[in-house]
């Protein structure tokens, strides 16, 4: 049976760490191989999968462990720039694997496909005389899709609004509601729409601009929660009680003020979007909703919801996460396909729903530190290797030169290089 628990996993080489991580998820000599290519994505499948491809771009892929959801172990693969993203899930996953770990779910894969009606004489008539036509639109969708139908996915409903314009126009605005399994589904949605304009043009007497997905897929929510006890949280002079007492006021900062919002919800996607870009899935519009989602009362605010509850720190998070375990990128991309064998998930809820944790888990760890003895300590930490590298340092002189930067107090390039060269000069 697999397992996310690996003590001191940080503290191996890269290449015991391939070893410890095969061992814990049972992968392949041929997975792990792809695992120690420099570049897994081949130059011929770059060039197909976009346009005017010059050569590949890589970037670090770790492992987050401690996870557990649903009461099943995951490791999380991530691929990020960002020192401390992994080692903050990890962590703040393991504080919430004393307790049980995650729940999580994720609504089955609604997403919205849009078609704006312009110059409609009479927007009220319009609006009923598309209401009434409903069985035969979605009759026309479900002819339109008969792959998803056969798979138990395809339309499920469709719906009108009226949008008013900048320029005083009504818009009529039907959505399409598509069940798309376990694809993302922007190709789908987007021929659908596009094949019943002209039917919704009919029966609407207006003329179809766009036909587009949305990418506020709050259709397709993705949800995570996790009960941490007060003795989990304690720290660095902190019980854990007055530990809750501060992440609640960190909480309570983002759930009141847009600026504080903004960043608290960045800390979330952090771990999000460094599992959607293992997964091959599109970060981009992941973000996109996400932040939408953020203002569904009316203002800008937390994704997540934070409380204290008989001695435990209760939290939750829901977003839209509209994602794929199926199509070309899976297909074509071997990391892609590494990371989702690595993570264990068998369809797009379960990855969802995943996803949600690690947002939360992600979003537990900088509360924590920032409710505690601030972001900068851990961060520079990590952040120093990569300094130390960059001014030039390897090996021992490497590790040297971070913890002289780190007593110093100053993380910089340039305070790196001279210290490099006060090393090499003694030695």
């Amino acid at each position: 049976m697999s397992t996310s628990r690996i003590p001191a996993f940080y503290q191996l080489t890269v290449a015991e760490r391939r070893r410890r991580l095969a061992e814990a998820v049972e992968l392949s000599s041929a997975e792990v191989e792809t695992l120690a290519t420099a570049d897994a994505l081949p130059l011929d499948v770059a060039d197909i999968m976009i346009e005017n491809a010059v050569g590949t771009f890589a970037l670090p892929f770790g492992v987050a462990l401690n996870f557990q959801v649903n009461g099943r172990d995951h490791v999380v693969p991530m691929v990020v720039e960002e020192p401390s993203v992994v080692a903050a899930a990890s962590y703040a996953a393991l504080i919430a694997r004393a307790a049980g770990g995650f729940v999580a779910e994720a609504d089955p894969g609604a997403m919205i496909g849009q078609i704006q009606l312009v110059h409609v004489a009479d927007p009220g008539a319009a609006v009923e005389r598309l209401g009434a036509a409903r069985a035969r639109l979605l009759a026309a969708a479900e002819e339109a899709t008969p792959g998803l139908c056969r798979r138990g996915a395809g339309p499920r409903d469709v719906e009108v609004r009226l949008v008013r314009s900048p320029r005083g126009e009504t818009m009529v605005v039907v959505h399409v509601l598509l069940d798309t399994g376990d694809a993302m589904g922007a190709n789908a949605v987007n021929s659908l729409v596009e094949t019943l304009s002209p039917m919704v043009e009919e029966i609407a007497g207006g003329t179809a601009c766009l036909r587009i997905l949305s990418n506020l897929a709050d259709r397709r929510l993705a949800r995570a929660a996790v009960r941490v006890p007060f003795s989990a949280l304690a720290r660095d002079g902190y019980d854990g009680a007055e530990v809750a007492e501060r992440i609640l006021y960190a909480y309570e900062f983002a759930a009141a003020d847009p600026y504080r919002a903004a960043t608290h919800n960045k800390g979330i996607m952090n771990g999000i979007d460094a599992v959607a870009v293992a997964t091959g899935n599109d970060w981009r519009a992941i973000e996109a909703g996400a932040h939408a989602y953020a203002c569904h009362d009316g203002v800008y605010g937390s994704l997540s919801r934070w409380a204290i509850e008989k001695r435990e720190l209760v939290g939750s998070l829901e977003l839209p996460i509209a994602v794929s375990t199926v199509g070309p990128a899976v297909q074509s991309h071997p990391g892609v396909r590494l990371a989702l064998r690595i993570l264990g998930v068998s369809n797009a809820r379960e990855l969802a729903g995943i996803m949600a944790a690690v947002g939360l888990a992600s979003n537990l760890a900088a509360m924590r530190a920032l409710a505690t003895e601030g972001i900068q300590k851990g961060h520079m930490a990590l952040h120093a290797r990569s300094v130390s590298h960059a001014a030039g340092a390897r090996g021992e002189k490497a590790e040297e030169l971070r913890r002289r930067m780190l007593a110093a107090g100053e993380v910089k390039i340039d305070r790196a290089r001279a210290l490099l060269r006060a090393l090499e000069t003694r030695s």
